[in-house]
């Protein structure tokens, strides 16, 4: 059942639903955030309930998504025939940030009104933890740009999945450390005789979640592939 959240951090003028999707890749599940001008950011999965949860909290009249991810985006097709909303018509008051890395597509959002000002970070950045780069479509480099353009923004933030962030600049800058914190690592194990993307995990992941092993394989691939262009392997 999708869940109704409140957060002293939210403005008065933002609605938190969370789609009922739990899982390793989508945290406590997937965050959909209503303003309520009728703006609906990242609908979630195509799941009836928490469509129509969504449409209870309306009104429902434009869709936009932080990136096309399945958890993010399966709903979008039903959530159309079920309110003739548009989709991508972003608002006078809400700035769309481009935010490559986590995959090319990825953007984030800042709104501001009233005095208050949040930024929507989909899976750029999560509410807890780190995200995957998701190769072949993710880069670490363009990450690595994307976090430096939100750590200008000492605002709350917004996640894709997770709770509310206090602060989008701290959380940008803890992640950029954290990712090169990431790449000392991986070099170390090809220092070390590491050859291959599974070598990698086995050092640097070793106590990732059997479940989520690919996805720590695509960060590995892509963490490879900017060492590359820096002209280290």
């Amino acid at each position: 059942m999708t869940a109704r959240l409140d957060s002293e951090l939210l403005p008065d003028w933002v609605t938190w639903l969370r789609a009922p999707n739990a899982g390793p890749m989508t945290l406590d599940g997937t965050n959909t955030w209503l303003l309520d001008d009728g703006t609906v950011i990242d609908p979630g999965p195509d799941d009836l309930a928490h469509l129509e949860a969504i449409i209870e909290a309306g009104p429902v009249r434009r869709i936009l998504f932080t990136h096309g991810h399945p958890d993010h985006v399966d709903g979008i097709m039903t959530l159309l025939a079920l309110t003739g909303a548009s989709v991508g018509e972003v608002p006078d008051w809400l700035t769309e940030l481009p935010t490559p890395g986590h995959t090319t597509d990825s953007v984030c959002f800042v709104a501001e009104r009233d005095g208050q000002r949040v930024v929507f970070t989909g899976d750029t950045i999560l509410g807890r933890g780190s995200s995957v780069v998701a190769w072949p479509d993710g880069d670490v480099g363009a990450y690595l740009a994307s976090l430096d353009v939100l750590a200008g923004y000492e605002v709350p933030g917004l996640p894709g999945h997770g709770p509310v962030l206090p602060d989008c600049a701290a959380a940008a800058r803890w992640l950029r450390d954290h990712r090169l914190e990431r790449l000392d690592q991986v070099r170390a194990a090809l220092k070390q005789g590491a050859r291959t993307p599974e070598d990698v995990v086995n050092v640097v992941y070793a106590d990732v979640d059997p479940g989520i092993r690919f996805a720590a394989e695509w960060t590995v691939r892509a963490q490879l592939a900017y060492l590359e262009t820096l002209s280290e392997l």
